[in-house]
C-alpha cells in the first residue's frame, strides 16, 4: 500500500472514532437543556441515552461480519453516512420521538465505525508503522473521551444543544470524501454470511428488556405492558440462545462462555458501565437541575472523573503487560464502587464539592479497569476469534449502560416520589400537588414550578425538592456502588491467568484490545 494511502486511512479511522467516542459523552451534559427545549419526559431522556447504546450494542458483532463480506472500506463508508445523517437529524429534531429514532440511527452507524476502524488500520499498516498507528489512534480515543463533557458544555452553554449533533456533519462529510478517494479496500476471501436471525433476536430481547424497565418507572411493576415486555424479552433471549447453538456461523459463539476468564471480562465490562457510566446521567441531572449549574459548569466538574481516568489509564496501560490483569480489573472496580458509595450522603444543603473524593476515586478505578479489559477478552481465544471476543466485550459495556440507565430511572422515580411524600406531608398545600411536583422534577422544569408557587410555601417547596432529589440520588449511588463491587468480586473469582492463550500485550491483537477500551 502506498505510504500516503495508509496515512489517509489512519486519518479517517481517527476522525470517525473521535466522532463516535465524543458522542458517547458529549450528549449527557446537554440532556437537561434538551429535556426543557423538547418538553420531554424523564423516560424520554433515558431513551436518548439508551437508543444509542442499544443500537451500538446490537450492531457491533454483525457489523464486523458485513465488513468481512462486502469490504471494510465500503461498509465503513456506509457507517459514516448513517452516522452523519443521524447526527444531522438529531440536530434538527422537533420532538423527543424524532430525537430518539435519530439517536438509534447514530448508534447503528457508530457500531459499523467501531467494528471497522481498527480493522482498516490493521490492514493498512505493517511492522513498526502499525505500532505507531495504533499509538496515534489510542491517543485520539483517550483525548475524545475526556473532551466530550467539556465540549458538550461549551457548545450547549454558548450556542445551542443542537450544535453537539450538528458539529458531526462537516467532519462526517469530509471523512466520507477522503474514505472514498484515498482509502484502499480490504475484504476477507471466504467471509460467512451475517447471522441476521441472531441480530434480530438479540436486538428484540434487549429493546423489550429496556422498555420494560423504563415503563416500570412510569407506571408500576405490575402494569400489564411491563410484565408483557419483560416476559417477551426472556422468551426472545431464549430463542436467541437456541438459534446461536444451531447456525453454522453464529453472531456470538456460545462456547466462549465456557472460558471463565472470558465470563469474568464480560462481568467486569458490564459492571463498569452499569455503575459509573450509567450514573453520569443522574449526576448531571443533579448538578444542573438541582444545584443549578450550567451545562459548561457541569461538564467542567465531570473532568474530575474523565481527567483522572485518562491519567491513570496511561500508567495502567504500561504495566498491564507485566502484571496479571485481575490485579488491575478487580482493584479498579473496587475503587469505582468505593467512589460511588463515597458520593452518597448528599443532603438538601450539600455543595457539589462533596462529590470530589468520589469523582477522583471512581475516575482512578475506571482508569485501572479499562486498559486490560479488552485484552482479557481477546487473550483467551485464538487470534481468529479475537474480533468476536472483543466485540462481545464491547457489547457487554453498552448493554451495561442501557440497562443501568433504565433500571436507575425506575429506582429514581420511585425513591423521588417516596421522598417527596415524606417531605411534603407537613405542608398540606404542597402535599396535594405531589404528582405535579414529581413530574416537574422528572421533566427538568423545577425552576418554573418554583416561580409559580406562592411566596408563603416557596421556601418549603425548594427544601422538599432538594431533599427528595438528594435522597433519590443517594439510593442510586448505593445501588451503583454495589454493582461495581459485585463486578470486582466476579472478576476475582473468574479471571484466571491459566486461561490466557495469548499473552496480554504480546500480539497486535492484545495491544489493540488494550488501546481500544481506554474509554467507555
Amino acid at each position: 500500500m502506498r505510504s500516503d494511502t495508509k496515512w489517509w486511512t489512519l486519518a479517517v479511522a481517527c476522525a470517525a472514532t473521535f466522532m463516535l467516542l465524543v458522542d458517547l459523552t458529549i450528549v449527557v451534559v446537554a440532556l437537561p437543556p434538551i429535556q426543557r427545549a423538547l418538553h420531554s419526559s424523564f423516560s424520554d431522556v433515558e431513551w436518548v441515552v439508551d437508543a444509542y447504546a442499544l443500537s451500538l450494542a446490537a450492531g457491533l458483532l454483525t457489523a464486523g461480519s458485513l465488513a468481512d463480506r462486502f469490504g471494510q472500506r465500503r461498509v465503513f463508508a456506509v457507517g459514516l453516512v448513517v452516522f452523519t445523517l443521524g447526527s444531522a437529524v438529531c440536530g434538527v429534531a422537533q420532538s423527543p420521538a424524532m430525537l430518539i429514532v435519530s439517536r438509534a440511527a447514530q448508534g447503528v452507524g457508530g457500531a459499523v465505525l467501531f467494528a471497522t476502524s481498527l480493522s482498516l488500520i490493521a490492514n493498512a499498516f505493517r511492522g513498526r508503522d502499525r505500532g505507531i498507528a495504533f499509538g496515534v489512534w489510542g491517543a485520539i480515543t483517550g483525548f475524545a473521551a475526556g473532551l466530550g463533557p467539556i465540549l458538550g458544555g461549551v457548545i450547549t452553554t454558548d450556542l445551542t444543544w443542537r450544535g453537539i449533533f450538528l458539529v458531526n456533519v462537516p467532519i462526517g462529510v469530509v471523512t466520507i470524501g477522503i474514505t472514498v478517494w484515498k482509502v484502499g479496500e480490504f475484504r476477507a476471501e471466504q467471509a460467512p454470511s451475517p447471522d441476521w436471525a441472531g441480530f434480530v433476536l438479540f436486538t428484540g430481547a434487549m429493546v423489550s428488556l429496556v422498555y420494560g424497565l423504563t415503563e416500570a418507572g412510569i407506571t408500576s411493576w405490575g402494569n400489564g405492558a411491563v410484565v408483557a415486555s419483560l416476559a417477551l424479552s426472556a422468551v426472545v433471549l431464549l430463542a436467541f440462545v437456541l438459534v446461536e447453538r444451531r447456525v453454522a456461523h453464529p453472531m456470538l459463539d456460545l462456547s466462549l462462555f465456557r472460558i471463565p476468564t472470558f465470563d469474568g471480562g464480560l462481568v467486569a465490562a458490564f459492571a463498569m458501565n452499569a455503575s459509573l457510566f450509567a450514573m453520569v446521567l443522574y449526576l448531571v441531572l443533579y448538578l444542573q437541575d438541582d444545584l443549578g449549574y450550567s451545562a459548561l459548569a457541569a461538564g467542567t466538574r465531570l473532568l474530575l472523573v474523565t481527567g483522572v481516568t485518562m491519567v491513570v489509564a496511561t500508567a495502567a496501560g504500561r504495566v498491564s503487560s507485566h502484571v496479571p490483569v485481575r490485579l488491575l480489573i478487580a482493584p479498579g472496580l473496587l475503587l469505582v464502587g468505593v467512589g460511588l458509595l463515597l458520593m452518597a450522603g448528599i443532603g438538601a444543603d450539600t455543595s457539589w464539592t462533596h462529590l470530589i473524593p468520589g469523582f477522583v476515586l471512581a475516575g482512578a478505578g475506571s482508569g485501572l479497569v479499562n486498559p486490560p479489559l479488552a485484552s482479557t477478552a481477546v487473550g483467551v481465544v485464538r487470534p481468529a476469534r479475537a474480533g468476536m471476543a472483543s466485540g462481545a466485550n464491547s457489547t457487554g459495556r453498552q448493554i451495561g449502560v442501557a440497562l443501568g440507565v433504565a433500571a436507575y430511572g425506575t429506582i429514581f422515580t420511585a425513591a423521588l416520589s417516596r421522598q417527596l411524600r415524606s417531605s411534603l406531608a407537613a405542608v398540606p398545600a404542597l402535599a396535594a400537588r405531589r404528582g405535579t411536583i414529581v413530574a416537574a422534577v422528572q421533566q427538568g422544569t423545577i425552576g418554573s414550578l418554583i416561580e409559580r408557587t406562592g411566596a408563603g410555601v416557596r421556601g418549603s417547596l425548594v427544601v422538599a425538592i432538594r431533599t427528595a432529589f438528594a435522597g433519590a440520588l443517594n439510593d442510586l449511588l448505593v445501588v451503583s456502588g454495589l454493582v461495581a463491587l459485585a463486578g470486582a468480586v466476579g472478576s476475582v473469582l473468574l479471571v484466571r491467568s491459566r486461561d490466557f492463550v495469548v499473552p496480554s500485550g504480546g500480539t497486535d491483537a492484545a495491544r489493540l484490545g488494550d488501546e481500544k477500551l481506554l474509554v467507555p
